[in-house]
């Protein structure tokens, strides 16, 4: 039978082990001992969250002393709200913090208030409704059309593996398609024309959540795949045990997504990109280039498989940029 999981009391000043306390211990102090107990005791919450709970409840009962705050009773919106703050500022002698551990700290203190305000604790919630601050909107790094073409370009194609590396970079970039999905392909998932036949290839893929979406395969990404599968990919899998997989690495098997990585790091390098460049930027460069070029934004919703078009947005955002350099540049009103 495991033991149960015993935290060490709050001390007033837990960054200072084994100093006599800064201030003398509140009946804050106890009541978030007593959280942390419940926490690591029946909720079974791991050694390692529950410690980063402790600093983090450690420092937010530092700050309502500071406030003359004594009992969870006396604790306001205000007070929380005024700890939110200073954990972005450092206003409270402490470390201002990255919005991802400020969210991180919030989110402990919203699970005490709502702990007490259950027991009994407080007659209510005072945090209820202070939200954790959210990180802004990470704009996609795209890289240029010639940029692309030079990464492209820069692939050998003299060999089975650097037939297959361009088939590889090409089949990314012309259907957007994540690395996961690009590797989990199998030679049965793909149609290419033959002679005669109209429009853009076919390509199944297989997104997260299993969810099947079909995406064109423009005709240089055809030609790339089509030369590996003719001259490159024969000579690959004769050396493993013949597997479906489309990807083959140099022992018959299937490319792994680190091997992937490493082929258009090496591509990127042979071009001269000093930018950081990896699979998913292809992917951002493809959904940016076809808003760029006039494509419907719910048309690239569906090619690249999101399930809401307010993912997929976020890429207008970079177009709306580029429209106002232009405008900026080109119009004869624009500045002055």
């Amino acid at each position: 039978m495991l033991e149960p999981l015993m935290v060490e009391p709050l001390t007033a000043d837990p960054e200072a082990p084994g100093q006599p306390p800064a201030r003398p211990l509140t009946a804050i102090d106890r009541a978030i001992t007593d959280y942390l107990q419940h926490m690591g005791v029946e909720r079974g919450l791991a050694a390692n969250t529950l410690s980063a709970y402790r600093r983090d409840l450690a420092r937010y009962a530092r700050h309502l002393a500071r406030t003359g705050r004594q009992r969870p009773a006396e604790i306001t919106r205000h007070d929380v709200t005024g700890f939110v703050q200073a954990l972005s500022d450092g206003s409270d002698g402490g470390s201002a913090l990255g919005i991802r551990s400020a969210a991180r700290t919030v989110v402990a203190v919203r699970g005490l208030h709502k702990f007490w305000a259950l027991e009994g604790v407080t007659p209510t919630d005072p945090a209820s409704d202070v939200h954790p601050p959210m990180p802004g909107k990470r704009l996609p790094k795209a890289i240029s059309v010639d940029e692309v073409t030079r990464i492209l370009e820069a692939v050998g194609t003299d060999t089975a593996t650097g037939l297959r590396d361009r088939a590889l970079l090409e089949f990314l970039y012309s259907t957007g398609a994540r690395i996961s999905e690009a590797v989990g392909l199998d030679v049965d998932d793909i149609s290419l024309h033959t002679a005669g036949e109209a429009g853009p290839a076919i390509v199944r893929l297989f997104g997260k959540g299993s969810k099947e979406r079909l995406v064109p395969l423009g005709s240089f990404g055809a030609r790339a795949l089509d030369a590996y599968l003719v001259r490159g990919r024969p000579l690959l899998s004769a050396k493993g045990k013949g597997t479906p997989a489309l990807f083959l690495n140099a022992r018959g098997g299937r490319i792994s997504r680190q091997s992937a990585w490493t082929i258009l790091k090496t591509a990127a390098e042979k071009a001269n990109i000093t930018k950081d460049v990896s699979p998913h930027t292809l992917r951002h460069s493809f959904a940016t280039h076809l808003l760029e070029g006039g494509a419907d934004v719910r048309v690239v919703q569906e090619l690249l498989g999101h399930a809401s078009v307010t993912t997929t947005q976020v890429y207008t955002l970079v177009t709306a940029d580029t429209l106002r350099e232009i405008y900026a540049a080109a119009h004869p009103r624009a500045l002055g």
